[in-house]
């Protein structure tokens, strides 16, 4: 707890400069204050909990597989053929370059308003990172030990699965921690962009009523999403990982 007792001092005061800035001001349909969010998310409660939220969460969930599957693959893939690395890594940063926000209404027209169009924004987002970090915890593999490793007669069998893997574990997890809250955020431009249900859609329907509690109110639940997507992949990180501390 005392890691973490300043931050939450921090925050605890932020949301008092807002409430107390927001109550001042009186214009809750532009700055509502963290209470009025509050009440809010109770008064819609059933709505977002039980409607909005799976949907957002179930893109997000089938999001993140595809990603990690895919982007384990790939990152496999180009350790093992430079051929591979050369013709796909150029295109990895390409991608990266194009604005998602301007790409989300395509996938619109080719998908609909299904909620295949919100997944293919999410992967988008979250693939890049966990492909380029697993890549490169891979290619990072102590030259040394990998020496050692075959002058004891390693096959390559047991060098990928005995050296490379537990090497690249450390950078795997630094990637799907970037890659977990960019899933909330593709989740939410698909969302947003076009759809007929999830926390982003619900927020952009709030706006249009003008209503600043209600435009904040998913927007709170998707940070707690993230958040808790987050701690999950910390301690899955901390769990797998354990033996680094012996």
């Amino acid at each position: 707890m005392r890691n973490y007792m300043y931050s939450t001092i921090l925050t605890f005061i932020l949301l008092l400069i807002w409430e107390i800035g927001a109550r001042r001001i009186n214009t809750s349909f532009i700055l509502p204050a963290p209470t009025e969010i509050g009440m809010k998310l109770w008064e819609l409660r059933e709505e977002l909990f039980l409607h909005h939220l799976p949907i957002t969460f179930s893109v997000i969930a089938i999001g993140l597989a595809i990603s990690l599957t895919l982007g384990i693959l790939l990152s496999i893939g180009m350790s093992m053929s430079k051929t591979l690395e050369q013709t796909l890594y150029p295109l990895l940063i390409t991608s990266q370059t194009i604005p998602i926000i301007a790409l989300a209404p395509i996938f619109v027209l080719w998908f609909g308003y299904s909620i295949w169009s919100k997944i293919v924004v999410t992967i988008i987002i979250t693939f890049f990172p966990i492909t380029v970090s697993t890549f490169d915890g891979l290619r990072s593999t102590n030259r040394d030990l990998k020496e050692l490793f075959q002058s004891m007669g390693a096959s390559k069998r047991q060098l990928f699965f005995k050296l490379e893997v537990p090497s690249a574990l450390s950078s795997f997890f630094s990637g799907l921690k970037v890659a977990v809250p960019m899933s909330v955020i593709g989740a939410a431009i698909g969302e947003w962009l076009g759809a007929q249900a999830g926390l982003g859609y619900f927020s952009r329907r709030m706006m249009t009523q003008f209503d600043g509690a209600g435009v904040f109110a998913p927007i709170v639940l998707l940070s707690l999403i993230g958040i808790l997507l987050f701690i999950a992949v910390v301690l899955l990180e901390k769990y797998i990982l354990n033996w680094r501390r012996i």
